[in-house]
């Protein structure tokens, strides 16, 4: 049993040691890669739950790379898959950044630096919206979430308002929908691709079924 934690341990750690220094950008660009190595190249997490690791990983403090990938290594094996994930991803862009400090305090003047760099920005963006289109993908599936996707958008780009806020906020909204779907005997899908809940107004399936009764 030890043997196959330690030997699962050095093969997380391995995994997000190779994707640590092949993203540039941040956090957010490291997603799309993390979802290739751990869903479709190792099949670790399933697709419909890495919108759920990048929404707790988040809202959560720290860089969302960071955090996605102790929650997805403490997934896989506890708390020593937790730690050799971080240290995997963390370490190659510490040793990058600290090396890239150093150079660029004698080339941070040379045009072909700055070319380079702003094709790095070009880069970036792309891998940005390929995560928000993934994430997409699974968390939007019914009218409520698509209304509530593109009201926090505009809400964000419009009105200076701290991102955390968004995020209470956006709890509470889905709080508030479910409750008054189950009130009403609405159908409730919580996640893309399974059988909406059935929920019940006074002992009726439906609540049509429950207003045609009194007529």
């Amino acid at each position: 049993m030890r043997n196959h934690q330690l030997h699962l341990c050095l093969d997380i750690f391995w995994t997000f040691l190779k994707i640590g220094p092949s993203t540039f950008g941040g956090g957010y660009a490291m997603i799309p890669v993390i979802e290739r190595e751990v869903v479709e190249k190792r099949a670790w997490i399933a697709e419909k739950e890495i919108s759920n690791i990048v929404a707790i990983a988040g809202s959560a403090p720290g860089g969302i790379g960071v955090n996605a990938s102790a929650f997805i290594g403490y997934r896989l094996a506890g708390i020593p898959g937790a730690a050799a994930a971080v240290i995997g991803i963390a370490l190659p862009t510490f040793l990058i950044a600290l090396t890239l400090s150093i150079f660029l305090i004698f080339m941070q003047g040379d045009p072909k630096v700055v070319a380079a760099f702003k094709g790095i920005h070009g880069a970036i963006i792309g891998l940005i919206v390929l995560a928000a289109y993934n994430m997409a993908r699974s968390a939007i599936f019914d009218k409520t979430t698509l209304v509530t996707a593109i009201s926090t958008v505009a809400i964000l780009l419009l009105l200076p308002i701290n991102p955390l806020f968004m995020i209470l906020i956006g709890l509470f909204i889905g709080f508030v929908f479910v409750k008054v779907k189950e009130t009403f005997g609405f159908q409730i899908n919580l996640e893309k691709g399974k059988e909406p809940v059935h929920t019940s107004y006074n002992g009726y399936t439906y609540y049509d079924y429950y207003i045609a009764d009194g007529i």
